[in-house]
């Protein structure tokens, strides 16, 4: 008689980190390596080296730094985020780089880590765009896209008009999110439950044609649906 199959081991997600500063890829890979659900397939000192190391080492996960001489961070991720099937892109910063940042989040990448993060908040944030989330602090998606947004386009009459798919509740709630409301905030705030609010979101991407979140706020923002100061 035999007994019950062995369990599966469980999935071990592949990280490959870029930064040009050696210590800094020291310390991610001892704070990812220490984990048994990740591991560190390889390191790449700029852009240029990071692109190689996707294509021949296939991560699913790429902690990118910014600025690096070469091509930089920002050149990579848009690379990296115009591929199919690419890995998602964790970008590694600093509060003095956030104009790097958001335009990484604009080419596509996942989410914002903070160089001097602790390690279990860089292995919850890790972890979380590994499942698909974007992981931005609501209150620092507001701090960039008010501080940069007077340095988007000006917003055109064609994307104005992409609001009037949006009905009077869905704009609400994209108001509440580009102002850096949470989800549960917004719910109090409206009297309705977590659950709508994400289901309005959700409706809002979708008629938009926005990848997340952080698109959203980009939009709300270029649209003059919500405006600096507000």
């Amino acid at each position: 008689m035999t007994g019950p199959a062995p369990a599966a081991a469980p999935a071990v997600s592949r990280v490959l980190i870029c930064d040009d500063q050696e210590l800094i890829r020291m310390g991610l890979r001892m704070v990812v390596d220490s984990q048994p659900d990740l591991t560190v397939v390889g390191e790449a000192a700029d852009g240029d080296a990071a692109l190689a190391g996707v294509a021949a080492l296939e991560p699913d996960l790429v902690l990118m730094d910014v600025r690096m001489p070469g091509l930089d961070g920002l050149a990579a991720t848009e690379r990296l985020c115009a591929q199919p099937d690419g890995p998602r892109i964790l970008v590694v910063t600093t509060f003095d780089l956030d104009e790097y940042a958001y335009a990484a989040l604009r080419a596509g990448a996942n989410g914002f880590l903070v160089k001097d993060a602790p390690a279990e908040e860089i292995l919850v944030t890790v972890r979380a765009v590994l499942r698909g989330e974007v992981m931005v602090a609501p209150s620092l998606t507001r701090r960039l896209v008010e501080r940069f947004v007077l340095h988007a386009p000006a917003s055109a009459p064609a994307q104005r008009g992409r609001l009037a798919a949006l009905t009077e509740r869905e704009r609400e709630v994209l108001a509440l999110v580009a102002r850096g409301l949470t989800n549960g905030e917004i719910a109090d705030c409206l009297f309705v439950g977590e659950t709508t609010v994400k289901t309005h979101l959700g409706r809002i991407l979708t008629k938009l044609g926005l990848r997340d979140r952080i698109h959203a706020v980009i939009f709300a923002y270029e649209s003059g649906l919500v405006r600096v100061g507000d």
